[in-house]
C-alpha cells in the first residue's frame, strides 16, 4: 500500500510492500524513520520550526512544528513497536524556494530539527536539505530505502 503524507501530517506503516511518501517539501522538512528489526517505518512532514509561534495550533496538531512534531512522531513509532535506538532517520527539504527568502523558514526548520534530534539522542543517517528546489521523499518499507526526487530525477538518501 502507498500512504501519502500531507503537510503537517505523519503516517506509519509496517507492511513489507508498503511505501510512505510526501510531496512538495520546499521549506518544510520530511523526517523518515525506520526500524529494520520491527520493520516499522514512518514519515513526518513538518512546516514550521517552533510551536511557540502558535501554541494553540501546536496543541491541536503537533505535527505542524518541528519541536512538537518530531517527539510526537518518535513516540508513535515506539508505540507501534519500533525501538528508538534502532531508528534509521533520514531528512529532506528545508529549501529556500524564493530568492528573497526573508524569513528563512527552511534554514530555521533545519536548525530546530538538529536541536530536537540532538536532545533526543537520535543521529541523522542521511540528509538532503537546503538548496532552492522542492523535493518528494519516499520511504520503502521492504528495506528502509529512502528515495528523494525532483524534476524527474531520483536519488537514494
Amino acid at each position: 500500500m502507498r500512504y501519502i503524507v500531507g503537510v503537517a501530517e505523519m503516517k506509519l506503516a509496517r507492511g513489507q510492500a508498503d511505501q510512505v511518501v510526501t510531496h512538495a517539501l520546499g521549506s518544510c522538512l520530511g523526517v523518515s524513520a525506520y526500524d529494520p528489526l520491527s520493520k516499522v517505518g514512518g514519515l513526518l512532514h513538518v512546516m514550521m520550526p517552533v510551536s511557540s509561534a502558535n501554541p494553540d495550533k501546536a496543541r491541536s496538531n503537533p505535527y505542524m512544528f518541528v519541536d512538537t512534531g518530531i517527539p510526537a512522531f518518535f513516540a508513535a513509532m515506539v508505540a507501534a513497536g519500533a525501538e528508538r535506538r534502532r531508528l534509521r532517520v533520514k531528512i529532506a527539504g528545508g529549501a529556500a524556494i524564493n530568492s528573497n527568502d526573508h524569513f528563512a523558514i527552511g534554514r530555521k526548520n533545519c536548525i530546530a530539527m538538529k536541536s530536537v534530534l540532538w536532545k533526543a539522542g537520535v543521529l541523522i543517517e542521511a540528509q538532503d536539505v537546503g538548496g532552492s528546489a522542492a523535493r518528494t521523499m519516499c520511504l520503502d518499507l521492504s528495506d528502509g530505502r529512502v528515495i528523494v526526487s525532483n524534476a524527474g530525477k531520483q536519488w537514494l538518501l
